[in-house]
């Protein structure tokens, strides 16, 4: 296997690497101005939150101490799925994004993506990570804020598009971004030239190049350093190639397929159906393609730091890498005897009632079990903790804290989480 190197991800320019630092973290791309790029995906928690399913606008706080609100303001949905890390995302390899795949290339549309937002997303992304930067400023729960509450959310109900201007205004007119983006951009001679594209392709360079992972044991071992895996390491990734079966779906140097796979996850929480399927469920791939042969299938995620990005799974049900590991080998099983105490969801009273709904609907239940990629695998108590210390070879000794870090301040004067 050949190792990551720097051309391996898309290339970065500083000027805009600094922009979207900045951009990433203040509150200013958030309907009611109060939650970030950087609440979920936080440099404390490695790219991520630490919560099973995380607590999107509204909320208050950071990583598993972010609490639900309070009053009117307070979260009136918990977001559907775990927020994923943000390694090496800005490879090349990289074609889809998101646990159901909702965003990949594609010429359906004149912007060269498909996504949820279809042809109004417009031109000028350039590329696949600018794309999924845009989307969650247009998710009601995650950033943009109920209908009623501010002038972007009230937008957005209208049409996905139409809060991103108000949201560019507001950045462009506050004069340090203004003549950052001068200064960053060939194409804008004004701080009136700035788009959401410009935006979009700012917090693209700044993750890219934030959250580049290739300096683990593992890398090195690649490199031919023999003893930067011990030995225990070694008999793990033996397994992990071999009588585990890991590597049929978590291949290559990035760790994943990509692809979409059944694995009978216990659900919980409020799902992400399609917009006709009001039942608290989450279908996965289906909700995309509305391909019953997709139902409960989610993307492959790559595995690199994963010893450090817990909980696991496309909606965190499992606290730990044993967890996971024994959930892969023998699915239903663990399915059945799956402890609901693992989970790491904020408090809300008002939502609790549903949280585990669909976990005690016995049909569910059997069509979650009917929908099965995997066979069980039979493998030792030790074995499995051979595979766990490979895992660990997995993390970087200094890419798990980014490469610039938070900013000690934004533009906006705003406060960072």
């Amino acid at each position: 296997m050949k190792p990551l190197s720097e051309k391996d991800f898309l290339p970065v320019n500083q000027k805009k690497v600094k922009l979207g630092r900045l951009l990433f973290y203040d509150p200013i791309l958030s309907g009611n101005r109060n939650i970030s790029c950087g609440t979920c995906h936080n440099h404390i928690h490695h790219g991520a939150d630490g919560l099973s399913l995380g607590v999107g606008e509204g909320g208050v706080g950071l990583g598993p101490d972010r609490t639900a609100g309070k009053g009117n303001s307070r979260i009136q949905k918990r977001i559907p799925r775990n927020s994923p890390s943000l390694f090496n995302l800005g490879a090349h390899q990289i074609k889809v994004m998101f646990y159901d795949g909702k965003l990949s290339p594609g010429w359906g549309y004149e912007n060269g993506f498909n996504s949820p937002a279809e042809e109004w997303l417009g031109q000028g992304l350039d590329n696949l990570l600018a794309a999924q930067s845009l989307l969650p400023m247009a998710s009601e729960f995650e950033m943009a804020g109920n209908s009623g509450e501010n002038q972007v959310a009230g937008a957005i109900y209208d049409r996905i598009d139409q809060g991103w201007p108000i949201l560019t205004k507001r950045v462009r007119t506050i004069p340090e971004y203004g003549k950052m983006f001068v200064e960053a951009f060939d194409d804008i001679q004004n701080p009136s030239d700035v788009r959401i594209f410009h935006i979009g392709n700012a917090l693209s360079e700044f993750i890219n190049f934030e959250w580049r992972s290739y300096d683990s044991p593992f890398d090195e071992f690649l490199m031919g350093h023999e003893e930067a895996l011990n030995p225990k390491q070694k008999k793990g990734m033996e397994l992990f190639y071999g009588k585990a079966q890991c590597a049929q779906c978590h291949q290559g140097i990035l760790f994943t397929d990509q692809k979409f796979h059944a694995l009978a996850i216990p659900q919980f929480g409020p799902g992400r159906t399609r917009p006709f399927d009001p039942y608290v469920r989450d279908v996965g791939r289906m909700v995309e393609t509305d391909r019953l042969e997709d139902a409960y299938r989610f993307r492959t995620p790559s595995l690199r730091n994963v010893a450090v990005t817990a909980p696991y799974g496309h909606n965190g049900a499992y606290a730990d890498l044993e967890g996971i590991i024994r959930h892969h080998l023998d699915p239903l099983n663990s399915l059945e005897n799956w402890d609901p105490k693992q989970v790491i969801l904020a408090d809300a009273p008002w939502l609790s009632e549903i949280d585990f709904v669909v976990l005690e609907d016995r049909f569910e239940r059997e069509r979650l079990k009917s929908h099965l990629d995997i066979t069980p695998i039979s493998i030792t108590e030790n074995e499995i903790a051979q595979i766990i210390s490979f895992l660990e070879s997995l993390t970087g000794k200094n890419s798990i804290h980014g490469e610039l870090g938070k900013p000690d301040r934004v533009p906006s004067g705003l406060p960072i989480d």
